[in-house]
This record gives structure tokens, C-alpha cells and sequence, in this order.
């Protein structure tokens, strides 16, 4: 079994089955797992959202420096004709 493998393991499994004896402080564990899921959950969905902003940010910049291009192109061949 798994507390076998090395004295951490052991140790883990040991404070373990000591706070699922205890009804309420296993709720109180399993409420402060929850709440720290449900934080890294959001904190990955705000990490999503900023690259995804990120992204559409580059995306708007790299159209504009193309368009800046075609109109310096449209100068240059503006103020060659003339």
C-alpha cells in the first residue's frame, strides 16, 4: 500500500485517517479544499482571458502595421508620380 513506500507517505496517510475520524473537521477540510479549487479554478480562467486578450491585442497590432505599410507604399508611390 501506499503508506508503505517512504515515511512522508506514512505520515500523510496517518493525519489522513485521523481527520476523517473527526466528522467535522473532515467538512472543514473538504470546505477549505473546495474554496482553494474553486480560487485555482478562477485564477486559470483569469490567466485564459488575459492571453486571450493578449493575443487579440497582437493581432490588431500586427493589422495596423500592415495597413501602416500599405499607406507608406501608397505614398511612395504618390510621390513618385509626381
Amino acid at each position: 500500500m501506499l503508506e508503505t513506500r517512504s515515511p512522508q507517505m506514512r505520515k500523510a496517510v496517518g493525519v489522513l485517517k485521523e481527520l476523517s475520524a473527526d466528522e467535522q473537521t473532515r467538512m472543514l477540510y473538504e470546505s477549505r479544499e473546495m474554496a482553494r479549487r474553486d480560487y485555482e479554478s478562477l485564477l486559470d480562467a483569469v490567466i485564459a482571458e488575459k492571453d486571450e486578450a493578449i493575443a487579440a491585442i497582437a493581432e490588431k497590432d500586427i493589422a495596423l502595421d500592415k495597413q501602416a505599410e500599405e499607406i507608406a507604399s501608397l505614398r511612395a508611390q504618390l510621390e513618385s508620380k509626381n
